[in-house]
């Protein structure tokens, strides 16, 4: 036995009428009962039953044209309409079920039939509503579920482009496959002015693939402001996801450190498709290969941090893409490819128009999106075109002491693993006077550093950079001797002075090495076509004063200010 329904007869015959009235009624149902089909129709608007017993032939208006205008006062609601006929063709019974029709019943009546019937719609009816509050709980479960989505991503958004994205000299793409994109594109100045880059993309799309974005955004920021290298940051965000990540998930990436003063470029890539240093003069470009695998896989014991270094000219340009860009696929289920975007790179003409040509080449080319799409340009230009990076913050400023002096000595393992230049910085950026000369600081003890570790310590020879293949020899013998060093100091001597009306800060850095002629360095910096031989040049520029002490195994520098009224 079914539950109670109300149920509408619409027979024009009084004795039909009567008939199914009572049969109805006994089987324990409501019954309305109206005459013709604008009645029918009038009669449900008020009532609202659950099942409609509607007679096909009816006078005024007829059984199809009613059940036509029922169904759509029911809307989504499954309203049953058994037609009653005594039709028996197949065009017939055909338009009663083309009219909105579930089922029909034919005369004379049969009891059993009727009530079996009654039922088998009343078990339809109650499913498409078991449906629709399904459906409805859905809804409303995943609008829940975006609100909270679009929150996150409304922080995540303020944190990962907290950095320099918006820079001059450089254009980006991001297109999400959902609301979360599960590629993350970081960009910061260091102290310097040089410029870190992170493009990764986390296995998965939307909130499971961006979970690890958060914390690698917070470690790439935090490190790259204070002045740590690129090396250091890889080890701290490979740790820190490979801490916190699920099995089985994530980060393939590609990193940056983009030196606009020396020239430079370093790199680190673990999975993601080779970017490319698209030359400004017309040389072939060149592919940055991914060598590693992705971060967040190897523990900190196992993980290959070795850099890339390849030497940049004004004019020149990184090109990053994650695989969205290459998998992309057409109508036919053909892949975008590596060989497309290579005949666009091989057909541009203009420097300028490239980044828009590959975009007009996906867009011609693909179809449905099936993963999140990021592109990132960085052009080489100068370093004063791209403002002054923000100041980092020291102590108090009541309580910062002005006479001081501090040595500290750098040895073998330490040098191994370890920049110190960020640590030293973060000290002297404790007097209030420095704070405002905090990136020429920067620049000058990063040069100083390198110079004392790859020439004192590792007797590396800058000669050696007399062409790309050379620079790229330098940095791979650098890698190796540092490798294996076992002895050998870089030590930093700060003096901090008070002055009338100010103070300086007097910087010696000096190593283990055999020492240098200081006149002949600086006499080859007259050659520009050189890849060497920037460093001290710059280092004069950017101090006060700059000497060499006897022996030219260290290099003193000078920084004076004025403390405010």
């Amino acid at each position: 036995m079914s539950a109670r329904l109300s149920i509408l007869i619409a027979e024009d015959s009084a004795a039909d009428r009567m008939l199914l009235s009572t049969i109805v009624s006994r089987q324990g149902h409501r019954v309305l009962t109206v005459a013709n089909g604008l009645e029918a129709l009038a009669l449900f608007e008020q009532e609202r039953p659950q099942l409609v017993l509607m007679d096909a032939l009816m006078p005024i208006m007829d059984g199809f044209e009613a059940a036509r205008r029922i169904k759509l006062l029911a809307g989504e609601a499954l309203v049953p309409i058994i037609f009653l006929t005594s039709l028996t063709e197949g065009e017939a019974l055909v338009r009663c079920l083309e009219a909105g029709g579930d089922d029909f019943l034919a005369k004379p009546y049969n009891r059993v039939i009727l009530e079996a019937k009654i039922n088998a719609m009343d078990r339809l009816r109650r499913l498409q509503e078991t449906v629709l509050q399904q459906r409805d709980l859905i809804a409303r479960n995943n609008a829940f579920l975006l609100d909270e989505q679009r929150a996150a991503k409304a922080v995540f958004d303020k944190v990962a482009h907290a950095g320099c994205l918006d820079a001059p000299n450089v254009r980006y793409l991001q297109s999400p496959y959902a609301l979360f994109n599960g590629d993350l594109l970081l960009a910061a100045f260091q102290p310097s002015g040089d410029m870190h880059v992170l493009l990764g993309d986390f296995t998965g799309h939307g909130l499971p693939a961006a979970i690890g974005a958060m914390p690698l955004a917070e470690a790439f920021y935090g490190m790259t402001a204070k002045g740590h290298s690129l090396r250091e940051v890889l080890r701290e965000v490979n740790a820190k996801l490979k801490r916190i990540l699920p099995m089985g998930m994530f980060c393939c990436a590609t990193l940056l450190n983009i030196s606009f003063q020396r020239k430079v470029v370093e790199v680190w890539a673990g999975g993601l498709p080779d970017g490319y240093l698209l030359r400004g003069d017309g040389r072939e470009h060149t592919p940055l290969v991914s060598r590693h695998l992705p971060l967040g896989v190897r523990d900190a014991r196992s993980f290959n941090d070795a850099l890339e270094v390849y030497p940049l000219e004004m004019g020149d340009r990184v090109l990053l893409l994650s695989d969205g860009v290459l998998e992309g696929s057409n109508a036919e289920g053909e892949l975008f490819g590596e060989q497309r975007l290579l005949e666009v790179l091989a057909a541009n003409r203009d420097d300028q128009a490239l980044f828009d040509e590959i975009q007009a080449a996906l867009i011609r080319f693909r179809g449905t999106q099936q993963d999140d799409i990021s592109l990132v340009e960085i052009g080489v230009v100068e370093s004063s075109s791209l403002g002054r990076p923000p100041v980092p913050q020291g102590g108090s400023v009541e309580n910062a002491p002005l006479d001081w002096s501090a040595t500290f000595e750098y040895r073998g393992a330490t040098l191994r693993r370890h920049n110190p230049v960020p640590q030293v910085l973060q000290l002297l950026l404790e007097v209030p006077g420095l704070r405002l000369q905090a990136g020429a600081l920067f620049s000058v003890l990063t040069e100083l550093y390198a110079n004392a570790l790859e020439h004192g310590v590792l007797g590396l020879d800058s000669a050696m950079k007399a062409d790309a293949r050379g620079f790229a020899d330098y940095y791979r013998l650098r890698t190796e001797r540092l490798a294996e060093l076992v002895e050998g100091y870089v030590r930093f001597d700060l003096r901090i002075c008070p002055e009338p009306g100010g103070g300086r800060l007097t910087l010696l850095v000096d190593d283990s090495g055999p020492g240098f002629d200081g006149q002949a360095v600086m006499a080859r910096q007259a050659q520009p076509e050189r890849f060497s031989g920037r460093g001290l040049a710059l280092v004069r520029q950017l101090s006060e004063r700059c000497t060499w002490p006897a022996g030219g195994r260290g290099v003193s520098v000078e920084f004076s200010w004025r403390l405010e009224a």
